[in-house]
């Protein structure tokens, strides 16, 4: 099995960041690039046509500024990277993105910011482990 390409969601918690630092040294081993996922809010539907707009700006503004940390650490280790904000759930959104990306690994943090302190593994994590098509692993 080639490695070429390896999906890296991202929240800005300290799990993410030990994923993506994981998953750089990673790519460098096997020559593989790596795609990095935030998933923002939804914006609410019944907000005037003005008011989603401004609230979509702001919510990718702020995904943009959580990605650059992870951004810059690639950039630091020579890794080939590209990024994608997605909205909606976000498990959904890391397995559809897999899938359509045609990525060969998942890599992420085994909590996130919005997981509950003492579970083993969060449940978003636990979902992509019981749904993606290609393997995931999981760095605490």
């Amino acid at each position: 099995m080639q490695i070429k390409k390896i999906l890296v969601p991202v929240d800005g918690s300290e799990y993410s960041l030990k994923a993506t630092t994981y998953a750089a040294e990673f790519a460098k081993l096997v020559g593989a690039e790596v795609l990095l996922l935030n998933c923002r809010m939804q914006v609410p539907p019944m907000l005037s046509s003005e008011a989603y707009e401004q609230a979509k700006v702001s919510l990718t503004n702020r995904s943009n500024e959580l990605l650059e940390p992870f951004r810059e650490l690639l950039r630091r280790a020579g890794i080939s990277f590209a990024d994608r904000i997605l909205e909606g759930p976000v498990e959904d959104a890391i397995v559809q993105l897999a899938d359509f990306e045609k990525c060969d690994q998942i890599i992420m943090g085994s909590r996130g910011h919005s997981d509950l302190e003492g579970l083993l593994v969060g449940s978003t994590t636990h979902r992509v482990l019981q749904i993606a098509a290609c393997p995931v692993t999981v760095v605490r």
